[in-house]
């Protein structure tokens, strides 16, 4: 039954490669974000949400679709995404909004619909189905590079090398890690670009017409460079110590993947124009990276303190439901990594806040349960009045923002991560197995995590309240065998029991179907 009243307005709002440990709202000891902390004092923010895979294509297709990678089958940045899987776009239009979209959703289309010459399939950029697209800007940034070039900057750099460091670009190239600000202003990022398309878009908005747009913003995701103030905002010297061992060679040593990953890991994928492997960076490069990545936080706060405020002076504020959350995490040089995969929390521990102006009782919350990345569309649609679809792996917070908690919540989380290569194939001629067997899952409970592994590949299991940092595999000590075994029933249950529903919820009978068909209206199933 929908709820009394004008259906809100739905602002989703994604940040690529957020940590969830980096917001003031959860007490960093160094990161300031007072517009995120202002949002969390009128919503609700959960403490342990997690991306439901990586990179982004599969990070986003969980986030879109509610459903777990076992179902959406997007393995990597690439991998189509089937026609026939609904979607947080559609399923807002099939109610009455025309979902705008403002960024970005590395969709790759289905090629079963396309024809072979289609230029769509030269690129996993694609667009979300459902959107209506007011702003793109996929990873050549080239909309945000003609706007500088009308602004007087000169972008003839083109991406990436617009984000280095304005003294390098032509020039000798630093091989440390420098703080020195790319040729573009605070109020010139990409992240401020897209904020004010969505400011302009706002205006031209019908005030007794809801709405629906998603901002989905590139920062703070590397390159790792920030423009004045926020280059020098945060010192090198501050913040927790590095999770890793006492080398590269030693975390290498303790897992093949590991090994594996730390020497796939390019700096120029990170600062471009440097040469080497992001392993071989020493304390005070990966220091300063972090130091730069918080300011990228920091320069994002400030945009979305700029959307509220338009938001608000657009009389829209008590109508509009918020969503602020990541894709997935970034590692910020735990374990001698940057970016994101694998199987580590750093990867994978995102912000997630969401405001309703209706529920006012739990202003101010905190959540310390477990929340996944398939939780947003069930959430959304909840909240919106209309019955979630029995066939999605996602559950709705709804209950948490009604200063609740719901009967059966998830005692862990769970997250895949899928290696496969299979353009070039380079994984599994490494680990000389097969695309299908290139794959982890992970169940993590307050107490432990444990990583299985296809192809062979042995098993992980951390004691977290011993070792939080994840530095010590206790897998094969015989004292942990019963935990083991444990965690390794309870993720083949999660699995089984989540298995693709699209079909399996419904059965014909002599009265026609009985029970639910994914992609078909409720009252056809």
């Amino acid at each position: 039954m929908a709820e009394k009243g004008r259906r809100q307005n739905i602002l989703l709002i994604t940040c690529d490669q957020w940590h969830g440990d980096c917001l003031s709202a959860v007490s960093h000891p160094v990161v300031r974000t007072p517009n995120v902390d202002a949002l969390a004092a009128e919503g609700v923010l959960f403490r342990e949400h997690y991306g439901g895979a990586a990179p982004c294509s599969p990070a986003r297709a969980c986030l879109y679709t509610g459903l777990y990678q076992m179902n959406n089958r997007v393995c990597r940045n690439g991998t189509p995404l089937d026609a026939r899987h609904g979607n947080i776009a559609l399923w807002a239009r099939s109610l009455g909004y025309d979902p705008t979209l403002f960024g970005y959703t590395d969709v790759s289309p289905d090629p079963r619909a396309l024809a072979p010459g289609d230029p769509r399939l030269k690129s996993y950029e694609g667009v979300l189905p459902g959107f209506t697209v007011r702003q793109l800007l996929p990873e050549h940034q080239k909309p945000w590079l003609s706007w500088l070039k009308a602004r007087g900057i000169d972008s003839g750099a083109g991406f990436p090398d617009i984000h280095r460091p304005a003294s390098e670009i032509g020039g000798r190239i630093e091989s440390a890690v420098t703080s020195a600000p790319p040729v573009y202003s605070k109020d010139e990022t990409p992240a401020a670009f897209l904020t004010g398309e969505f400011v302009r878009w706002l205006g031209e908005q019908e005030r007794d017409t809801p709405w629906f747009a998603h901002l989905s913003f590139l920062s703070p995701h590397p390159p790792f460079i920030v423009p004045e103030p926020y280059n020098m905002m945060y010192d090198p010297a501050d913040g927790t110590a590095f999770r890793r061992a006492a080398s590269w060679q030693a975390e290498a040593e303790s897992h093949p993947y590991l090994a594996y990953d730390l020497d796939q890991q390019q700096r120029a994928k990170f600062r471009p124009g440097a040469e080497g492997k992001v392993r071989d960076w020493g304390d005070d490069d990966f220091r300063r990276i972090r130091s730069l990545y918080y300011g990228m936080i920091s320069e994002v706060d400030a945009q979305l303190g700029r959307i509220w405020q338009a938001v608000k002076a657009a009389g829209a504020w008590d109508d509009t439901i918020i969503v602020l959350t990541s894709d997935h995490a970034e590692m910020m040089g735990d374990h001698y990594m940057l970016g994101k995969g694998g199987f580590f929390d750093g990867s994978f521990h995102i912000p997630l806040i969401i405001r309703d102006p209706r529920r006012r009782n739990a202003a101010g919350a905190s959540v310390d349960r477990f929340s996944e990345a398939v939780d947003i569309a069930p959430t959304l649609l909840d909240l919106l009045g209309e019955e979630t679809p029995p066939h999605l792996d996602g559950q709705s917070l709804k209950p948490f923002l009604d200063a609740g908690e719901p009967d059966n919540w998830r005692e862990a989380a769970h997250w895949e991560f899928d290696f496969r290569s299979v353009a070039d194939g380079d994984a599994e001629r490494h680990f000389g197995i097969g695309p299908r067997q290139c794959n982890l899952a992970v169940i993590r409970t307050e107490k432990f995590k444990y990583v299985h592994f296809g192809g062979g590949l042995p098993p992980l299991l951390f004691d977290l309240e011993k070792d939080r940092d994840e530095l010590t595999n206790v897998a094969g000590d015989p004292a942990y065998l019963p935990v083991r075994l444990e965690l390794a029933e309870r993720l083949l249950a999660w699995r089984a029991e989540h298995l693709d529903q699209s079909l399996a919820l419904a059965e014909l009978t002599e009265d026609g179907v009985a029970g639910h068909v994914a992609g078909l209206p409720p009252f056809q199933s």
